[in-house]
């Protein structure tokens, strides 16, 4: 083949392979939630968005191999972790004592025995649904992993607000999970379209249990919760 012949053709790839990313990059929307309690933003809330039909695009690289919930003075960071079904969690312990994780839920049952450091291996967490992680050592160390079987999900920060982006464009189902949520998950849905391009807003007000966490030791100069 003449060299003018495979510049040309070369180019012609690059411009095609240019319009493909480019229309994946503008076919997709975002979704920016807003949850409260009690009239005051919610931290902690999982907002989940389930395509109703499957999307002519995927969104890729939501699924980190390995994710990590930190025991940092005697207690689980992040409280809770929203993750994709097919997502391992490691567990290192950064206290100087020894801690033990475990969790009973039928989404996923596992015990790490007493340990410091990092823990042989992390933790497949393969089914949906909602794990509550204990320490069978601290009882006030509690976390919650909220394991979604949608790519398509985010976790409320301090100001309540939580942003799905790059959704692809159509209608989903969009629910929210808390720890404390007084309902079922299943009562918040909604219906909701997201465009091809722009930005969602949606908003949930919902109520709160009663927060029986066991209080935690003392520690000097300060109480517990």
């Amino acid at each position: 083949m003449r060299p003018h012949a495979l510049s040309r053709m070369l180019r012609i790839a690059g411009t095609l392979c240019a319009g493909l990313l480019l229309a994946t990059a503008v076919s997709a929307g975002e979704l920016r939630a807003q949850v409260s309690a009690g009239g005051r933003p919610l931290a902690d809330a999982v907002v989940v968005a389930s395509a109703e039909a499957p999307p002519a695009t995927t969104q890729a690289g939501t699924k980190t191999s390995t994710i990590i919930i930190d025991q940092v003075n005697k207690e689980f960071i992040p409280y809770v972790l929203p993750v994709e079904a097919g997502t391992s969690v490691n567990f290192p312990n950064r206290d100087n004592i020894r801690h033990h994780v475990y969790s009973f839920s039928p989404a996923k049952q596992f015990e790490l025995p007493l340990y410091i450091g990092d823990p042989a291996a992390p933790v497949l967490f393969d089914k949906p649904g909602v794990v509550v992680l204990g320490c069978n050592i601290h009882d006030w160390m509690i976390a919650y992993v909220y394991v979604s079987d949608s790519p398509y999900y985010a976790r409320t920060g301090a100001d309540g607000t939580a942003t799905l982006p790059t959704l692809p464009a159509g209608r989903y189902t969009v629910r929210v999970w808390h720890p404390r949520l007084d309902g079922s998950e299943a009562a918040t849905a909604k219906q909701l379209a997201v465009p091809a391009q722009g930005t969602v807003e949606t908003a949930w007000e919902i109520t709160l249990k009663p927060d029986f966490r066991i209080p935690r030791a003392p520690i000097p100069g300060q109480g517990g919760y």
